[in-house]
């Protein structure tokens, strides 16, 4: 996926919110949490995209896939950050990504979470 790819799916998502608190990053957010960080290459660093995790699925995904990593941005248990250099195939990273927006909606108020979900099941 290209970053523009994963911009347009993660804003696709119910309720998903875009913004960018400065050059070259981008915040997606559900309920004013974030739920995924795209970040436009710079020398050394390439395009990237860091996710909010389960903890034992973010160790299993590192171990799977040599572009995912621990985040350089948040607590290193629940976040991951996919390098976007095409070697994570896009069914694996529309789910990592859903599975983030998942993960910060279940912190959320109760029904504010059965809402989302509903929103989120009736998708196409």
């Amino acid at each position: 996926m290209t970053p523009q790819d994963v911009a347009e799916f993660a804003v696709g998502l119910p309720e998903a919110t875009e913004s960018e608190p400065g050059p070259g990053m981008t915040l997606f957010k559900v309920g004013g949490k974030i739920f995924a960080i795209l970040t436009e290459a710079t020398g050394s660093r390439p395009e990237q995209v860091t996710l909010k995790c389960d903890p034992d699925l973010a160790l299993h995904l590192r171990e799977q896939y040599p572009a995912v990593g621990s985040s350089y941005y948040a607590r290193l248990q629940h976040w991951n950050t996919v390098v976007l250099d095409g070697t994570v195939p896009t069914d694996e990273l529309t789910d990592m990504i859903e599975h983030s927006w998942e993960h910060v909606v279940a912190s959320l108020p109760h029904t504010t979470r059965h809402r989302l979900r509903q929103l989120h099941r009736g998708r196409p």
